[in-house]
């Protein structure tokens, strides 16, 4: 399951106060800490550990998650999807309507089935993905002013109890 931090993990886009805030660890509550991080429930690292799968960091915090995210939620280090440089290819996606990590992700998965759990997912992502990769794949979309919840950790179970195999992203 590739997963993004910002939108999911942390709810953006509403009224600050309409988010509840977590307490944070003494490393993570200095002068330099970013205060979003104080958005991410921590029950979400409980949730994320039953899903049966691998859970991948697929965001633009890249090693970051596992230095200041996964502590929060208690997991341990996970894989980190690391971006390729920005190419011409891009601008062309861009143009279509393409998010920028869908060619990524999609290579990662190299043909075995995937979640893909991120806030600015659309039809599009999901299309060229039903074209170019050969197993099975969740396109996910998660309201950002929300984040992650119950109902999406049960949409995500549901979509995993599919007979795919054994070895999920």
């Amino acid at each position: 399951m590739f997963l993004d931090v910002d939108g999911p993990l942390i709810p953006f886009g509403a009224e600050p106060q309409q988010y509840p805030t977590y307490a944070l660890g003494p490393d993570l509550r200095g002068a330099d800490a970013n205060p979003l991080l104080a958005r991410i429930d921590p029950q979400h690292g409980a949730k994320l550990a039953v899903l049966p799968c691998e859970v991948v960091w697929a965001t633009t915090w890249m090693d970051e998650a596992n230095e200041c995210i996964a502590p929060l939620l208690g997991l341990q280090q996970l894989a980190v999807v690391v971006w390729p440089e920005p190419s011409g290819v891009d601008d062309q996606d861009e143009r279509e309507g393409l998010h920028w990590k869908t060619r990524t992700l999609v290579d990662w998965a190299a043909g075995r089935p995937f979640i893909w759990v991120d806030d600015e997912v659309t039809d599009v992502d999901r299309a060229w993905i039903a074209a170019h990769h050969e197993g099975g794949a969740l396109v996910h979309r998660v309201d950002a002013r929300r984040g992650l919840t119950d109902g999406d950790y049960a949409a995500l179970a549901v979509w995993l109890r599919q007979p795919f195999g054994e070895n999920l992203v």
